[in-house]
């Protein structure tokens, strides 16, 4: 039997560095909302079932009109409220998800995701039950302590900078959530960490694409729009 796919897309960020009126995830590149250009790459995978669009109280109204439907994407099943924080967003995403076998999630402020990211993902989720997608670091990273003094400088060929989407057997993640849930998530910035500390498996990372960014300021965004442009020629 085909394993069911069901994609989290979390628009709920206030968007603060961004400085703008317009949340950040629904700022337009090319005439269309960042959360758009996400939404479009699920909705063209064939493995993907469906989709489940998390945003804040006050744009459920928006999202489900003028993105949902606007646009046409029949595999948004559900577009639900998230929480204060985003791990809050995730579970409110998990606890909507219904009947799957392996969950995508992954920030709507990241537009540039491709059908062959996806793919890799979930290869590596079906290997260990748990992937994250990232690219090596193209800079030397050094660690340091409370007053900033360098404490190591690990190998750069074992550092990557890790991007969404990640994805996991959906029990799996589930139950990391359910059992972090139970104690403090302070410093918990992304769901990987979750299964590294309650999970039963080995967190696989893949390779994303350095044009995977995470659209924060508005620099950003410009660079977003120059990638558009680029990958329209």
């Amino acid at each position: 039997m085909k394993d069911r796919c069901t994609a989290i897309v979390l628009a709920a960020g206030q968007g603060k560095r961004m400085k703008s009126k317009v949340k950040k995830q629904f700022l337009s590149i090319a005439g269309k909302p960042i959360v758009y250009y996400a939404l479009q790459c699920f909705e063209k995978a064939s493995f993907i079932n469906n989709v489940i669009l998390v945003t804040s109280e006050d744009c459920v109204d928006y999202c489900q009109k003028k993105i949902v439907e606007k646009y046409g994407f029949r595999k948004v099943e559900k577009v639900v409220v998230g929480g204060k924080e985003r791990y809050d967003s995730v579970y409110a995403g998990l606890l909507a998800c219904g009947e799957t076998d392996y969950v995508y999630i992954h920030d709507g402020i990241r537009p540039f995701i491709t059908r062959d990211i996806l793919e890799r993902a979930l290869d590596g989720a079906r290997e260990t039950g748990a992937c994250v997608v990232g690219m090596p670091s193209k800079d030397t990273v050094k660690i340091v302590d409370k007053e900033q003094f360098v404490t190591k400088t690990p190998k750069r060929a074992r550092v990557w900078a890790v991007q969404t989407p990640q994805v996991f057997r959906y029990s799996i993640i589930r139950q990391a959530h359910e059992k972090a849930r139970l104690g403090r998530m302070d410093g918990v910035t992304d769901d990987s960490m979750l299964v590294e500390k309650y999970g039963d498996c080995k967190v696989k990372m893949v390779e994303g694409s350095y044009e995977n960014l995470k659209i924060t300021t508005m620099e950003d965004l410009f660079v977003a729009e120059v990638i558009l442009r680029g990958n329209e020629l």
